[in-house]
């Protein structure tokens, strides 16, 4: 069902798409988008933070693409990729990162990076994917309960991206821990503060450079060690290019995964009719994914800043603006995708964003995350196929990231494989 603003709805919402008390209270704000993507689709937005007057809310999914795929006007160098503004010291670093990069520099690293991710090396991670999966259903299946998020959606990707980097098994809680520490900045539960995460990319990157030692002494078939050689042109990553790398691959890696599966299991309970229809018909593992990600858009926002004037949606934006597009507004777009307030895991053509509006900063972990749900959603229809909603879930305080941080969940007690 369609949000009560939009073309029926006259009357105009409270606008603030950016309080992270906000999305843990209630989950993403459509009905502030839809009104936004109706009338004021490229709107002016105040911004919490004192350094700047304000930013531009990009709510529909043409303009959202727009902003994606012209990184010459709106860049992710100039001032970062991140809503909240960066100290000058911290943004010199993070450049070295691809999240932070503009073309032609990002083009390069992105060519380099590409060469973990191919299909060959994400074909060959399906059986750990799986075995990983059905580890983690073992280690609850007695019980009859867990926590949904905690003991299968936050570890699994996690432990993925261990195998991804060749990490050793016993390193598989503190990369966890790390990835969940990172994605919680703003939630106090879970993070405490800024410093936090300060503290964490530092343990994180001391833990790079040992493994890009080891990977350098006794290189094998992994992304650390597919970076840490050579290309064709004889570029390898520095030690502090592969601990940024690291550190976005433990950020960008786990919450897709993490939050797309969590929201996902939700969105089943809450659509039963569609958790029938994919034990119906396990072939539909194929477009479930996408609309997983569609529905759920486990990522809100992405920030960029105008190169030059121009002009985006019929609003004349100046050199040095902040722009900030919205996933979850354009996933729910009507004018680009057909009935978009209703969950349909048969859904092809599927045009979401939600792993980016395309253009150079696409996800490059698109085909992992793809194959992750669908081989998790797989494993959990074989092993706990009457899962039921134990409690009501509680979600996470972030405007980042649509997560959810705890969902109690209850199903028949089995044995371990």
């Amino acid at each position: 069902m369609a949000p009560q603003y939009g073309r029926s709805g006259p009357s105009r919402p409270h606008i603030d798409i950016i309080d992270p008390d906000l999305y843990e209270r209630g989950g993403i704000p459509h009905d502030q988008f839809a009104w936004l993507r109706d009338n004021d689709p490229v709107h002016w937005h105040a911004d919490p933070s004192e350094t700047v007057p304000g930013f531009w809310a990009v709510t529909r999914h043409a303009d959202v693409v727009e902003v994606s795929r012209r990184a010459d006007l709106f860049s992710s160098a100039a001032r970062g990729a991140m809503f909240t503004e960066t100290e000058p010291e911290d943004l010199a670093l993070y450049r070295m990162m691809i999240l932070y990069m503009d073309p032609p520099d990002h083009t390069q690293r992105r060519s380099m990076v590409n060469r973990g991710f191919t299909p060959r090396m994400i074909k060959q991670l399906e059986g750990h994917v799986r075995d990983i999966s059905h580890q983690l259903i073992d280690a609850v299946a007695a019980k009859g309960e867990a926590d949904f998020v905690e003991d299968i959606a936050a570890p699994l990707p996690a432990y993925v991206i261990c195998e991804l980097l060749g990490a050793p098994v016993e390193d598989r809680e503190q990369v966890y821990h790390w990835a969940d520490k990172m994605i919680a900045f703003d939630d106090p539960e879970l993070a405490g503060s800024r410093d936090v995460g300060r503290q964490t990319a530092a343990e994180i990157f001391a833990y790079a450079g040992e493994l890009a030692a080891r990977r350098r002494a006794d290189p094998c078939d992994d992304i650390a060690s597919k970076l840490l050689q050579p290309d064709s042109s004889g570029y390898a990553l520095s030690d502090e290019e592969f601990a940024l790398f690291v550190l976005i691959l433990l950020v960008a890696g786990t919450e897709t995964t993490r939050n797309a599966s969590s929201g996902g299991m939700l969105t089943f309970f809450q659509h039963p009719g569609q958790w029938e229809r994919l034990k119906a018909d396990r072939s539909l593992l194929r477009t479930a994914p996408d609309e997983i990600v569609r529905w759920s858009s486990p990522l809100n926002l992405f920030r960029r800043t105008v190169t030059a004037d121009t002009e985006l949606g019929g609003k004349q934006l100046k050199q040095g603006d902040k722009v900030v597009v919205f996933y979850p507004s354009a996933n729910r777009d009507e004018r680009a995708i057909d009935d978009p307030f209703t969950f349909d895991i048969a859904r092809d053509p599927n045009p979401h964003i939600g792993f980016g509006g395309g253009g150079p900063h696409f996800c490059l972990g698109t085909h992992l995350a793809r194959l992750e749900l669908s081989v998790l959603f797989e494993a959990i229809m074989d092993r706990m196929p009457d899962i039921r909603l134990a409690a009501e879930p509680r979600r996470l305080r972030s405007n980042f990231i649509n997560g959810i941080k705890e969902m109690r969940v209850e199903f028949p007690a089995s044995t371990p494989r």
